[in-house]
């Protein structure tokens, strides 16, 4: 997975150029997507300051979360520790760290009522990098995406925040709670956080 980054950002941003020229149709599907995900999330925000209903809430964190490869972003999380534990623990791992960061993506509501310009997308068949500037309260926020094209469909593999990347930043904290403690201490550190958001 840390190679693919790499691969992908040699070709954004010493290929650019090259990159754009060979994959046209998949840039404008890309945009196509990311635009009718805004669409979808401001019509179904309303005004400012509107009262959500649970099923609102769950409705919105469906369309935040629905194009997310959350398997993707797991593996990036845990890194080498990914490939040494069982099925099940794989499986539960993924449920436990998609369930925090869909929780996580209605911390703030106003975001996505953000105006966003793409600033740029590149990439090639089935990788992409996507360059956006939310604009919020005269606040500008870039927010940038990795994505890959599997089984025909376009999917996050991460994303950042003011170039704060969510699964490296993951990738970080569990890192430090495996190598202190164990992986052990970390599954149960996330069932109870997930505990806690029920």
């Amino acid at each position: 997975m840390q190679n693919y980054r790499y691969i992908l950002y040699l070709l954004v941003f010493l290929f650019p150029n090259f990159v754009f020229a060979q994959t046209p149709q998949a840039i404008e599907d890309v945009r196509k997507l990311m635009e009718s995900r805004d669409l979808q999330m401001k019509q179904l925000l309303g005004a400012e300051g509107s009262e959500y209903s649970s099923n609102q809430r769950d409705e919105l964190k469906d369309i935040v979360n629905g194009i997310i490869d959350f398997t993707e972003m797991a593996k990036t999380a845990l890194e080498v520790t990914y490939d040494t534990i069982s099925v099940e623990d794989r499986t539960e791992f993924v449920q436990l760290f998609s369930s925090i960061i869909r929780d996580q993506s209605l911390a703030n509501l106003d975001i996505y009522r953000a105006s966003v310009s793409y600033e740029r997308i590149d990439g090639t068949t089935d990788s992409m990098y996507i360059e956006t500037l939310a604009e919020w309260d005269n606040i500008r926020t870039p927010v940038h995406y990795i994505m890959s094209k599997n089984s025909g469909e376009w999917r996050i593999e991460d994303m950042s925040i003011d170039d704060v990347f969510t699964a490296e930043s993951y990738n970080r904290q569990f890192q430090r709670i495996i190598r202190s403690r164990s992986f052990d201490y970390l599954m149960t550190t996330l069932r109870k956080r997930a505990e806690r958001n029920l």
